[in-house]
């Protein structure tokens, strides 16, 4: 069995599947600072020990998602084996060691990285983006509950598991976010773009800041604004992890989301004279 080892840096916001309940995309490098994508992957309904983290490095045994056209899409040969992990990139030195990954690729122009989505022997759906200046940050309401049938289908399926197992713990799914968070940001080919934000962070930041303001939707968004506008884009060295949904690949002018941030502290250079 060949592992590959895989730096995760993705993991985005669950979404409902059919097949599986509720979904996690998560992305990471390997070494050579190369995407993988990892999907699907059922995240909460692993062991324990599975449920990797931000700048872990775990081995997988993956073989190519041949049901998705994008170059990068990978899947677990078997989910209950799926992860072992190995070790955790820390943030010391303003974050040497993900940085040696992490930047080894870094995209500036949007036109050009919209150009190599398109290319059909690229199709680049993964990406590290250095935007030219964050000019925004724009809260949008959302649809507050999933679709039903949808989420009518899992709730069925779900007792007739719970049937066969005898378990006394049902899964639940997550709440919807009621929110849309988005960037505006401008590149270096001089287009100012918005792009939502789709990562598991930016849900569970609202979910933990709802619970302390007792149920202050204001409030909690302020808060979600003020980490990533406040904070990431005006103090640190702000990069986007960007990723193609495959449903809109090949068809909308510009497919890419926002699927996380790496934003470590901005270096100051000090003159020596």
């Amino acid at each position: 069995m060949a592992l590959t080892k895989i730096l995760i840096a993705v993991k985005t916001y669950p979404t409902l599947s059919n097949k599986y309940d509720e979904l996690v995309c998560t992305a990471g490098f390997k070494q050579d600072g190369s995407w993988v994508r990892i999907y699907p992957i059922p995240f909460r309904k692993l062991d324990y020990d599975k449920q990797y983290s931000k700048y872990d490095w775990v081995e997988v045994d993956l073989e190519r998602n041949t049901s998705d056209f994008r170059l990068e899409s990978f899947k677990p040969k078997s989910i209950e084996t799926a992860f072992k992990i190995f070790s955790h990139l820390d943030t010391e030195d303003s974050w040497r060691l993900r940085k040696e990954i992490v930047l080894q690729n870094v995209h500036t122009n949007m036109t050009a990285l919209i150009a190599e989505a398109k290319h059909e022997k690229k199709y680049t759906s993964l990406a590290v983006f250095k935007p030219k200046e964050v000019i925004d940050f724009i809260i949008e309401k959302a649809e507050r509950e999933w679709d039903k049938k949808k989420l009518d289908k899992l709730k069925a399926n779900a007792q007739q598991l719970n049937l066969f197992k005898n378990s006394d713990n049902p899964f639940e799914v997550v709440q919807k976010l009621p929110y849309k968070f988005s960037f505006k940001f401008s590149s270096d080919d001089g287009i100012v773009r918005t792009l939502m934000i789709e990562d598991w962070e930016i849900g569970a930041l609202y979910w933990n800041s709802l619970k302390r303001h007792e149920g202050d939707e204001t409030k909690a968004c302020a808060d979600v604004k003020a980490k990533y506008f406040d904070d990431f884009a005006k103090t640190k060295d702000l990069y986007l992890f960007l990723g193609t949904t495959r449903e809109f690949h090949l068809i909308a002018p510009n497919p890419f989301v926002i699927i996380g941030t790496f934003h470590p502290k901005k270096i100051v250079q000090t003159s020596l004279f």
